[in-house]
């Protein structure tokens, strides 16, 4: 997508021109440092789109996708250290390379700093913007603590796991374009429907995720393929195999769950998934959340042209192989 490396590069551009002060250097230099390490940069790109599909300028919400994208690296800095992640996007974590501490109050400034872009926005829509933005961030929040707390859980539910990623991922999409549509002045009933859309997009995004960790090639992959079975993550597909699962498929699981040799327990599970159809059962849960997604933009009244771009980024994300 020509136009996604577009949106990409402005967005990098204008990252790097926020400005941190060179001292206290251990408190700044990681914060440099993680934002250049990249990424796909979506949640800003989304804001853009999102004020551009109601007819404003891309450059009068880049405060606003900005503050999103800073807000999104702030949390990320934060979960690597509660996983106790050693890379991330196939760079040292900010702890690894640093400390927890520092990595912890580096954070914190992210945090500061995407409130900093936020309160630039129009006085007239910055209440909104800011209900908007602090309800997302509370709720970010309890999808992690969720997650965390599924990891000693034994009976999580698929309802359970939709909300959590539903909490953890998808509201930040969902909060990227309904607050693109706030700058652009959309009518309340609008702005909520292109939250839907990106809250359902979301939500597809991840559960594509949970099947890509286990069926992605790994040459295309770019990390450990079977990551979430290594590590026991109760992912859709593990929740639903286990819901579906006769007895002897759930002793053969729980069986292949203890494997403490990586490469067997990988494929193993994968061989059982196969026999179950699990691939294709999350498959269509992801298509359903999709679909529900392409009703909700359907239904507000811009042009089909405006649609368009938001559509061929959902579909982009959808037809991932990475």
């Amino acid at each position: 997508m020509l136009q996604l490396e577009k949106y990409t590069a402005l967005i990098e551009q204008e990252l790097e021109r926020i400005d941190f002060p060179s001292r206290p250097s251990n408190l700044y230099d990681p914060l440099r440092y993680f934002l250049k390490i990249g990424g796909k940069r979506m949640r800003p790109i989304l804001t853009l789109l999102g004020a551009e599909a109601f007819g404003i300028n891309k450059d009068q919400a880049i405060h606003s996708a900005l503050a999103i994208e800073v807000f999104h690296n702030f949390s990320l800095i934060h979960d690597d250290i509660m996983d106790d992640a050693p890379l991330r996007r196939g760079q040292e974590t900010v702890h690894e390379k640093w400390n927890s501490s520092i990595a912890i109050l580096s954070g914190d400034v992210l945090l500061v700093k995407a409130y900093q872009l936020i309160a630039k926005n129009d006085p007239k829509s910055l209440p909104i913007i800011l209900d908007l933005f602090n309800k997302t961030a509370v709720e970010v929040c309890e999808g992690q603590q969720m997650d965390m707390d599924f990891e000693s859980r034994d009976n999580v539910s698929i309802d359970e796991y939709i909300e959590m990623i539903r909490l953890k991922t998808s509201v930040l999409l969902g909060c990227a374009l309904e607050t693109g549509a706030i700058v652009a002045e959309a009518s309340h009933k609008e702005a909520k429907l292109i939250y839907e859309f990106g809250e359902q997009i979301g939500i597809a995004f991840q559960i594509q995720d949970d099947i890509l960790d286990l069926y992605a090639d790994p040459e295309k992959f770019g990390k450990q393929v079977g990551g979430d079975v290594i590590s026991n993550k109760k992912t859709l597909l593990l929740l639903k195999a286990f819901e579906i699962a006769n007895e002897i498929q759930k002793a053969k699981l729980n069986t292949l769950l203890a494997e403490k040799e990586l490469e067997l327990k990988v494929k193993g599970v994968r061989a059982l998934f196969d026999e179950m159809g699990i691939r294709e059962i999350c498959k269509e849960i992801m298509n359903d959340h999709y679909y529900k997604a392409k009703i909700a933009i359907n239904q507000i009244s811009i042009s089909e042209e405006s649609k368009m771009p938001l559509l061929e980024l959902a579909a982009y994300l959808m037809e991932r192989e990475v």
